[in-house]
């Protein structure tokens, strides 16, 4: 056998012949056995290896993407001690784990594919529960697993190269396709779709292992028992399966590669094509699935053809249109080869892949998040950056701060909330649609709990994602050292209490932030909850709110720390409030799920009804959305949820003409916020998720954040401000007279379909301004206000306003749309909008928006408008008899 040296095509295609024998019998292309619907993906990678609880409460809270009949967990970087081996035998042999449908199977699956071909340093049942019944909502009995440390035989891989004419072969690239086939003929003998299935291999990488189960993806953590096991990488998938009968794991998630466990959510429209590519060169899914479909392509061009991971990426989702224009020559040159070669090989979705991925070589362990170009299966980035750091993926934003708390109450390196959080754009030129998490261990990395591993972060070119440096985390664990000098505060929030005035509070935070030590910005905002609480809480309430929703100089502290001092602050003032049974007067009555069959009508000066939903579910008839509806129905005109974690439709089901309503979100409210509203108006205090505004006739929705997928899906009407960035496809299918303030930008797709007839006689429009906040708190503009395509595609109605003074939009941006000069009929059409965006965001017309490299300018020298090409003739004479100098 070879060192590892020059790896050549002809290797490549003697492997792929050696597994010719694979072909099977007749008729081998069949439809998946059960289709799958929207499924929940999670995943995290640390410098530290963590407990597999941390895993688990992320996966609870998306237990409502999945149907409860298949999930899995995949643990990559693990801890020797934790598996009961020694550091070297981690390190150098593969964790072969075979899953018993069967238990009666194992002394036979032994004798023939483990004992013959392996040296086995460890091996045995995983420990489980003694009853599964003991575990929540676990209907069906988990296999048996029989995990092996093992090594293949040195006569064996010698005898395997000879038959196979694999002599050519590095010992490494050898003995993994040896492991690969053995486990191939382990599965064929004892797995058969169609027929008996007795056993089958969950995993066999190095330093990574699979467990899934007929069931809920935390149940696995449970069942298995690997609350304590720690590794580095975690990755986690609710299944959602719509069709076919389903008492076995086999085809549950993830599915194992080589040294790589994927999980998908989403399905591919081309499975035959991907399946007739896989076949073509000798390559048979024996699941039925397109998630392992997905880890066979990983496999085939990581493993066997050995391209970089950009490639990789680029095969599963390729460059298109003008996003491929950008692109450098030499890079187009490399992506045209690729995308020839291996078009229809490529998954066509919707779908979005987390893979948490172990870098033998290297001793290293990845996680990476891969989107399609459709860019319709939900997705979230975040990174904590610190004294231990942190990057996570998942569906759903809540998910990634459940995670993080979970993680927070055990170690105070961890905040409750990451640094910074952002979506990938599918195939694109700016990130490629995937970011790729990194942990490489450093001198003195064999110390597991010192945290001497480094994590790097970067999208698919190989572009870093960073955070500042200088500024620094707050340690919450430590008590408040109380700071001298506290009479002017103290005074400040007597005169905020007896003024009713929380505008005080807020712009004496704002303007000394960036000089306030944590122990004076602590103990300041433990005094307003303080004081507030009992005597005013409606002034500690809304001060704390203002100093959630807006950006302002920080510093040497982190913004996620600061918010953490002020949510902190803000649940005292919350959980001081009397519930229905107890005495106390005041506009707020509160209420939670022990309490909430005391729900009543509001008496006397009660104003407001504040809903902790921690205990509720996160939709369904015990869900905190359904009881607002019932307290709205009793009277009540001001509700607010907090402790939110992925509830949906929050703000949604109150019914027609809801005018005077007012629904308050904190936390993490979940998707279709606000859908279907009529009149009432909807604040998000933080990032909201998918599909909100859906269907919206009337009313108002501010978000102090980024917006997920499908904002305003159809929508009517209604007026809508979004502090930050819009994930794909905002506005798709809206008609009618919906206008919208996005103050950052959209990834793809903005208004497609927009149906909204004449902005100047009733029509709807958006605004959209290409700003974002540095961490310095400052507001500066993107390098480019829309970076996709599809600008208002295939629209018949509508406009869209772009901040862009600099003419950086082109017209391959477009598809169906021309872009014309603002007139001052459109600047007096969208000027009172943008003063409500000033007075809720403090995004300053003069100072924000017309400056332009430090000039004032005219609003015709900053926005340009598009409109639908049918209206351009129109738009054009208005141009000529309404020139805009105002």
């Amino acid at each position: 056998m070879k060192s590892r040296t020059k790896y050549s095509d002809d290797q490549a295609q003697a492997l792929l012949r050696s597994r010719a024998e694979f072909r099977p019998q007749g008729e081998w292309l069949r439809e998946p056995m059960e289709a799958e619907g929207g499924c929940g993906v999670t995943g995290f990678a640390c410098t530290i290896p963590v407990g597999g609880k941390h895993i688990y409460e992320p996966s609870k809270q998306m237990r409502n993407r999945g149907n409860g009949k298949g999930g899995g967990i995949a643990a990559c970087g693990l801890v020797a001690e934790d598996l009961g081996v020694t550091p070297q035998v981690l390190k150098e042999d593969y964790i072969l784990q075979i899953a018993l449908l069967d238990p009666e199977a194992r002394g036979e699956v032994e004798r023939k594919y483990v004992e013959p071909f392996f040296d086995i340093d460890h091996g045995g049942i995983i420990p489980t529960v003694d009853d599964y019944r003991d575990v929540p909502l676990l209907e069906v009995r988990p296999p048996d697993v029989a995990r092996y440390f093992v090594r293949p035989k040195a006569g064996v891989l010698e005898r395997f190269a000879a038959g196979k004419g694999l002599s050519a072969l590095s010992g490494q690239d050898l003995a993994e396709e040896f492991v690969i086939q053995n486990s191939l003929q382990l599965n064929r003998e004892f797995y058969s779709s169609l027929g008996d299935k007795r056993a089958f291999v969950m995993s066999h990488a190095k330093n990574l292992i699979i467990l899934k189960i007929v069931g809920f993806a935390e149940a696995s953590v449970q069942y298995y028992q690997l609350s304590d096991t720690r590794a580095h990488v975690w990755i986690a998938h609710q299944r959602f399966p719509t069709k076919g009968r389903v008492w076995h794991p086999g085809g549950a998630h993830p599915f194992i590669g080589m040294n790589e466990a994927l999980v998908h959510n989403g399905d591919f429209a081309n499975y035959h094509s991907v399946c007739e590519y896989l076949a073509q060169r000798n390559i048979f899914p024996q699941f039925l699935t397109d998630t392992e479909a997905s880890i066979l392509l990983f496999d085939l061009w990581n493993r066997v053809y050995k391209y970089p991971l950009e490639y990789i990426i680029e095969a599963l989702a390729p460059t298109t249109e003008f996003d491929f224009d950008q692109l450098s020559a030499e890079k187009q040159r490399i992506y045209r080869q690729i995308q020839a070669m291996h078009m229809h090989g490529s998954p066509d979705g919707p779908w979005f892949f987390i893979i948490a991925r172990s870098l033998v070589e290297k001793g290293a362990f990845q996680l990476i998040g891969i989107t399609d170009t459709a860019m319709l299966r939900p997705q979230v980035f975040a990174l904590q950056e610190g004294e231990v750091s942190i990057g996570l993926i998942c569906s759903e934003k809540q998910a990634i701060d459940a995670t993080l708390a979970s993680l927070a109450s055990e170690d105070k390196r961890f905040t409750p909330i990451a640094d910074k959080y952002w979506n990938a754009r599918g195939g694109s030129h700016t990130d490629g649609g995937s970011f790729i998490f990194t942990v490489s261990p450093t001198e003195d990395a064999n110390n597991a709990s010192a945290g001497n591993y480094s994590m790097a972060i970067a999208d698919k070119f190989g572009k870093p994602v960073t955070i500042s440096r200088e500024q620094v985390h707050c340690d919450l664990s430590v008590p408040i050292n109380r700071p001298s000098d506290t009479e002017k505060a103290r005074t400040l929030i007597e005169q905020a209490i007896s003024e009713r005035e929380p505008r005080l509070l807020y712009e004496h935070l704002r303007d000394s932030m960036t000089d306030l030590e944590y122990d004076r910005l602590r103990w300041i905002a433990g005094r307003i909850a303080g004081e507030t609480k009992v005597k005013a809480p409606v002034v500690g309430i809304e001060a704390l709110t203002l100093l959630l929703d807006h950006h302002y100089p920080l510093g040497r502290k982190k913004r996620s720390s600061v918010l953490t001092i002020f949510r902190c602050a803000l649940e005292e003032i919350f959980a001081a409030q009397p519930l229905f049974d107890e005495s106390g007067e005041g506009a707020y009555r509160r209420i939670t799920w022990e309490s909430r069959d005391r729900l009543r009508a509001p008496a006397g000066v009660e104003k407001t009804l504040l809903i902790d939903a921690s205990g509720f579910e996160p939709e369904g008839a015990d869900c905190d959305a359904i009881l607002a509806v019932r307290a709205y129905h009793l009277g009540w005109k001001h509700l607010v949820h907090y402790n939110s974690r992925g509830t949906r439709f929050h703000a949604a089901g109150f019914g027609p003409s809801t005018d005077g309503l007012r629904v308050d979100c904190y936390d993490n409210a979940g998707d279709y916020l606000a859908s279907g509203m009529d009149g009432l108006e909807a604040y998000m205090h933080g990032n909201a998720q998918d599909q909100l505004g859906q269907i919206t006739k009337r009313g108002k929705l501010v978000i102090y954040g980024d917006v997920g997928q499908t904002f305003l899906y159809g929508a009517k009407g209604g007026v809508c401000y979004v502090m930050g960035n819009a994930a794909g496809r905002p506005m798709i299918n809206a008609v009618g007279r919906p206008r919208v303030i996005i103050n950052g930008t959209a990834l793809d797709f903005l208004a497609e379909s927009f149906m909204a007839g004449d902005p100047h006689d009733g029509g709807g429009f958006a605004i959209l301004n290409g700003m974002r906040y540095d961490e310095a708190g400052n507001l500066i503009p993107l390098d480019s206000p829309y970076p996709g395509s599809n600008l208002l595609s295939l629209a018949s109605g509508g406009a869209i306003y772009v901040r862009d003074p600099h003419k950086k939009l082109a017209d391959e941006q477009l598809n169906g749309g021309v872009y014309r000069r603002l007139t001052k009929a459109d600047w007096k059409l969208i000027l009172p909008y943008l003063r409500e965006n000033e007075k809720l965001f403090d995004i300053q017309i003069e100072r924000d928006l017309l400056t332009v490299d430090k000039v004032v300018r005219l609003p015709s020298e900053v926005y340009r408008k598009v409109v639908p090409s049918k209206d351009a003739e129109i738009e054009t004479d208005m141009e000529g008899l309404d020139e805009c100098n105002a």
